[in-house]
């Protein structure tokens, strides 16, 4: 009999129980937007919210953020470490492939998803990668708190091409984001004519 190595029960054989593979399969949907609202609460804004006054008592200008929180709990130090989680699950399941570049968080987490039924299975790591996930999950969670803010689908990009096809892929934004950026074709919306050529060319709902 193998035990789930999270919790200690009967795992079918699995080095992940059902209940703690769905957890991480949650965990790994959500990082992404967690760490992008951990950005949002990282910058000073404009109006709302007061600025987060950086905790370390050096001499000079005083910083506008908490250099300790940024040190610690950002989006570049997550993707490095869910990265290097993807990394070496490709090279126990793939060894003749070669390691796969740097994706970003989200197109990690997407892969490591993908994977999770061989991962769950296969992967003697599994249980040591789901307590790194959710170490993740609970560092991100203490800056943007709990639930965490979800997306708001705002439609669908109407960024042009160079060959006169419009992108099509979905935007959506965080509460108070101000900037948005496609991740099908990169276009950037954060003017107010952006936002109103978005509103405007959005395709209209058959009646």
């Amino acid at each position: 009999m193998t035990a789930c190595e999270l919790c200690g029960e009967d795992s079918s054989g699995r080095y992940l129980c059902e209940r703690h593979t769905t957890a991480l399969a949650r965990r790994l949907d959500d990082l992404p937007t967690l760490y992008a609202e951990v950005g949002e609460c990282l910058v000073p804004r404009r109006t709302g919210w007061g600025d987060i006054v950086a905790t370390k008592s050096a001499a000079g200008p005083r910083s506008p953020l908490d250099e300790d929180v940024i040190d610690n709990i950002n989006a570049t130090r997550a993707a490095e470490v869910v990265h290097l989680w993807r990394v070496d699950v490709q090279r126990e399941r793939w060894p003749r492939h070669g390691a796969p570049p740097p994706g970003g968080l989200a197109a990690d987490c997407r892969w490591l998803g993908m994977e999770l039924e061989w991962i769950a299975s296969h992967y003697p790591a599994a249980g040591d990668l789901a307590s790194e996930v959710h170490e993740l999950e609970k560092q991100a969670r203490t800056i943007v708190g709990d639930p965490a803010p979800r997306p708001q689908r705002l439609g669908t990009c109407v960024a042009i091409s160079a060959e006169g096809v419009v992108c099509g892929a979905v935007i959506s934004r965080l509460p108070g984001q101000t900037r948005v950026q496609c991740q099908w074709c990169q276009y950037v919306y954060e003017t107010g004519l952006d936002w109103m050529r978005l509103q405007h060319f959005q395709p209209k709902e058959v009646a």
